[in-house]
């Protein structure tokens, strides 16, 4: 391939060569999307690489774990609130606020169902 000097191009030679560049990528473009749809691989439309799928628990609403002295509830997930924050520096505790208390007495372990073996 020829090198150019762009610097010594004029500006509407630069436009044209610029449009034959965008033309050949359009048709280049093209000629890849058939190939991916004859293999039966799903374009995603030049959005960029990946699913674009989301998290099936993203936007979905949790039900509050603690609530503090003033009737302020939080999740336990994103960033520990201030009122929490600041009444753990005063030296209480966490599980003081939690609202199911044997939940988080039980945090760790986990109920495993006994199975029967049939027959």
């Amino acid at each position: 391939m020829a090198t150019m000097n762009l610097r010594g191009m004029g500006v509407d030679a630069l436009l044209s060569l610029r449009a034959e560049i965008d033309k050949k990528l359009g048709e280049k473009r093209s000629e890849l999307e058939q190939q991916l749809s004859r293999l039966g691989v799903e374009s995603d439309g030049g959005r960029g690489w990946g699913s674009g799928r989301r998290s099936a628990m993203k936007g979905r609403k949790v039900a509050p774990k603690f609530r503090g002295p003033g009737g302020e509830t939080w999740a336990g997930r994103g960033a520990r609130p201030r009122w929490l924050t600041a009444l753990i520096k005063e030296g209480r505790k966490i599980d003081e606020f939690a609202i199911n208390k044997l939940a988080v007495a039980r945090k760790g372990t986990v109920a495993k169902k006994s199975r029967r073996k049939r027959k």
